[in-house]
Parts: C-alpha cells; structure tokens; sequence
C-alpha cells in the first residue's frame, strides 16, 4: 500500500484511543471507498432515509483469538447492513491474505454479499482466503482491538457490554 491511502478516524466508547484504520485504495478501491464514506456518513439512501454511517452501530460479534466483528448499521445487531452501492455489492478480489492480526476484511454471507459489515482479525486467518476481502488494516490503536477481542461474550459470541462506535470519520492531515 502507498503512504498516501487514507486513514480513518474510529472511536469507539470503551476506550478514549481509537483504533486507525488503513485503506487499501489501490488494492480494493471500490471496497475501501465504501469503507471511507460509511465512516463520513456524508451519503444519504432513499432504501434506509437516514445517512448511511458507522456511527451509532455496534462491533456486535467478537470471537477472542479471531476477530471482531461491526458495521450492521441498519439492525445494528449483525443481522442487517447497507452499501453505497446499494444493499449489496460483489467481491471485489482476494488479493491480500488473511495471514495477520489487524486486517480490515468484509463480512459476507458468501459470494458478492458485501454490504457494512466488516471483521478486524486477531490473529492469522488462512481459512479466509478467498472468502473475504482485506480492504485495509489497523496500523495504531492494537490495543483497542485487543481490548474488544477480550471483553466477555455470551454463547453467540455477542459481547455483554456494549462496543458502541461513537465517532467516526477521516483523520485530518
């Protein structure tokens, strides 16, 4: 990736530090640009009639020495999820590998089903390959991602304290 890609902006309200997200532009642009405007909440869709934003949503899955899952911001409970490109959108490619802590990847539920959902691995996940794709990876704010891996889970693996995003956004140069 270039130094150039944008790093986003993510508070969440466990903690005062925010995890920093990375984008890969030029690896997943159409990906990563769905990212990056979800965190700006700047596009409105008539389907929803609310701006489509990760503010107010939740990392409603978290699996410890796994991932941690967030972006229904339609539900707001896994279940749900919306695009810029419309409910849906395909795989864009599976370029980058599942082979690290702190890879941004999509959430699906198989083949061109994206849509908000998206997973931070923590931990190496090569049963990923081809399945997801890595859009982008958290370069600060570990700890942050550590903390929410680790929070107590119910069977479902839902967390018990709520991982609410509060703010998000693109970090000023």
């Amino acid at each position: 990736t270039s130094s150039s890609d944008p790093h986003v902006k993510f508070h969440t309200q466990c903690t005062l530090f925010a995890p920093h997200p990375q984008l890969y532009d030029d690896i997943a642009p159409l990906t990563a640009a769905n990212f990056r405007f979800l965190a700006q909440g700047t596009k409105i869709t008539p389907a929803i009639n609310r701006p489509l934003t990760f503010c107010g949503s939740f990392f409603h899955r978290v699996i410890r020495n796994f991932m941690v899952q967030g972006g229904d911001i339609t539900h707001f409970n896994g279940l749900g999820g919306y695009s810029i490109y419309g409910r849906l959108f395909k795989d864009e490619n599976f370029a980058v590998l599942h082979d690290r802590a702190y890879l941004l990847s999509m959430a699906n539920a198989g083949p061109h089903t994206n849509s908000s959902q998206f997973f931070i691995t923590t931990k190496p996940c090569p049963h990923l390959n081809g399945k997801h794709v890595v859009f982008g990876e958290v370069c600060g704010g570990h700890h942050v991602v550590d903390y929410m891996q680790n929070v107590p889970t119910d069977t479902l693996f839902r967390p018990r304290q709520p991982l609410l995003v509060q703010e998000c956004g693109l970090l000023s140069d």
